[in-house]
């Protein structure tokens, strides 16, 4: 089977196209492929939307959350013919409804696999040579020492660091290595681990740091869905300095510390 794609825009366009259209009369179905140039132009519109709303269908299965087809393709139709069953406004009350159930067991799905494969990935982890395990559940090993005697921030301190942020499965959702330039910020604005991680870190030193979900963002998904819920994350962290605290540090935005 082949897919269509078309850009976002065109695609709602063409449902657009598709729930304003004023026809009285049946639409025959087609059975052989156009030939003419604007048959094929018809026929590619009305692919686009089957591949854009086959495309939610599968995502809204993956979770448990199944609509009968036949009925999309009913409502489509009778759409096309004018002929719907149910007023505009009650078409988008349904679909915010739907798009509301869908994101909560979304949520939810994701939250729990995200959990299960975190726990296992900490216990792992635990074990490997060289790895601390704090109270609190926090993980962290040496990279590098950095100089004998450097200063450790406390939690009231603003810190200059380099760090990259990924997920247990190796996809890396910020890094300051990568933008050129690095954080400035107060330690007791971040997340738990950070907050309890960087004051282990004598200026000069690097840590990497594996912070369960509950030291992290919990049950939010943040960045756009770029850390799901739940999620253990792992950051590398250089700590470069410890800086006045009448010095002004940059705003941390979500999906970094």
């Amino acid at each position: 089977m082949k897919q269509f794609k078309v850009p976002l825009a065109m695609t709602i366009i063409a449902l657009a196209v598709v729930g304003c259209t004023k026809q009285q009369e049946p639409y025959p179905v087609s059975e052989q492929a156009p030939t003419e140039e604007r048959g094929k132009m018809a026929y590619a519109l009305g692919a686009s939307v089957g591949t854009f709303v086959d495309s939610n269908l599968t995502s809204q299965e993956e979770v448990g959350y199944e609509l009968d087809r036949s009925l999309v393709i009913a409502g489509f139709v009778d759409s096309l013919k004018a002929e719907s069953k149910i007023s505009q406004e009650e078409a988008d009350e349904l679909l915010a409804q739907m798009q509301q159930e869908f994101m909560e067991l979304r949520q939810s799905e994701l939250g729990s696999k995200a959990m299960e494969e975190g726990e296992a990935y900490l216990a792992e982890n635990a074990q490997k040579e060289g790895v601390t395990v704090t109270e609190s559940g926090l993980q962290y090993e040496v990279i590098s020492a950095g100089p004998e005697g450097a200063p450790t921030p406390e939690a009231t301190d603003i810190v200059e660091v380099h760090y990259e942020g990924k997920l247990i499965n190796g996809e890396v959702f910020d890094s300051s290595f990568e933008r050129g330039e690095p954080a400035v910020f107060p330690l007791n604005r971040v997340i738990a681990g950070w907050t309890e991680g960087v004051q282990l870190m004598p200026v000069g030193s690097k840590y990497r740091f594996v912070i369960p979900a509950d030291l992290a963002y919990g049950d939010r998904e943040v960045g756009g869905g770029a850390i799901p819920p739940n999620s253990t994350l792992i950051f590398e962290v250089e700590l470069l300095d410890i800086k006045e605290p009448a010095e002004e540090a940059q705003p941390v935005e979500e999906g970094g510390q």
